[in-house]
Order: C-alpha cells, then sequence, then structure tokens
C-alpha cells in the first residue's frame, strides 16, 4: 500500500514527530500546506497534528479533499502540551476532532494522541497574548475545577519544554504495518 505523512506544525516540535516517522517508515512527509488532490491517490494517510485553541493545525483542510475513504486506511496523531494519557484530555480533543471533520473520517480513523513541547520565547505576539490571557484564566481557577491541561499550561507558562518522546510514534507504526 502507498502511504504518506502529512503534518500540521506551527513551531515544530509536530514536525520533528513527522520526519521522525518518515525515517522510521521509508514514508514520504509533506506540509499540509502544500497537499492537493494528489492526497486521494495514497491508501494509507497518516496525519500528525499540533493542537491549537482545541482543534487540530491543517486537519480539516487536508482530510477534506480526501473524495473516497472506503479503500483508504486513515491514522490520526495529535500533538500538544498536555498528558495523551489523561482519560478527560483525550475526550476534549476527541469530542473537538469531531467538529473539525466529517462523521465518516471520524470514525475510520485509527487516532493517538503524542506529547509535544512550548517555548514561549518562540511564539509569535497573538500566541503569547492568547496564552497569556488563557493562563490568567486558569490559574486563579480552584484545583478541583483545573483539568490536567490546565495543570500542564500553568507549571510550563512562559518556559521551554520538551515533552517529544519518539518512542509514543511505535503505536503509530504498528497501526500502519498491518
Amino acid at each position: 500500500m502507498n502511504s504518506i505523512i502529512i503534518y500540521g506544525s506551527h513551531y515544530g516540535t509536530t514536525k520533528q514527530y513527522a520526519e521522525e516517522l518518515s525515517k522510521r517508515t521509508n514514508i514520504k512527509v509533506i506540509s499540509f500546506k502544500k497537499i492537493n488532490q494528489q492526497i486521494n491517490d495514497y491508501d494509507n494517510i497518516i496525519y500528525l497534528g499540533a493542537l491549537y485553541v482545541g482543534g487540530v493545525l491543517g486537519m480539516s483542510k487536508t482530510l477534506k479533499i480526501l473524495n473516497n475513504i472506503s479503500n483508504k486506511k486513515i491514522f490520526i496523531a495529535t500533538v500538544g502540551l498536555s498528558d495523551p494519557l489523561d482519560e478527560v484530555n483525550k475526550n476534549n480533543i476527541r469530542k473537538n476532532m469531531k467538529n473539525q471533520i466529517s462523521k465518516e473520517v471520524f470514525e475510520k480513523a485509527k487516532i493517538f494522541h503524542l506529547r509535544g513541547g512550548i517555548d514561549y520565547s518562540k511564539l509569535n505576539f497573538v500566541h503569547k497574548t492568547m496564552m497569556k490571557l488563557l493562563y490568567s484564566a486558569v490559574k486563579n481557577l480552584p484545583k478541583e475545577k483545573q483539568t490536567a491541561e490546565d495543570r500542564a499550561m500553568i507549571e510550563t507558562y512562559n518556559q521551554k519544554v520538551n515533552f517529544i518522546d519518539f518512542s509514543s510514534l511505535d503505536k503509530i507504526i504498528t497501526e500502519v504495518q498491518k
């Protein structure tokens, strides 16, 4: 089966995962910004997307191009700051994903969650402002009302943190090779 890895990355951690996955599988990797109807030529579509404001960067635009998914395998991996093992976090991500892609694609896709990182010094003005507002809103919430995502943001605010774990790609590789 012919395969392609497509990624949506703003600051680089998702791109790092995509390039490592490409290296380990010998599958071509491309940014979602460069994808077009050629996506329909592939049987296996592996999409890695950074989490931004509750959505997966580039996922909607990319998967909307698919014509007939009945004969395709679709894999989606999100990359975010908070712990992907936290069930509440995973459920929130998946709920937001349902709003971005068709029900048919969502139900067909094998979904994975990876942990990325953040370097506040590299954020553009809009993202810095957005993160400051979000931080200000959640830091005063009572502990019992804070989600794992809120706590991760509070703990890492204004720092450089890197949670990239390339071994977490093994699950994706196993599924793709089935």
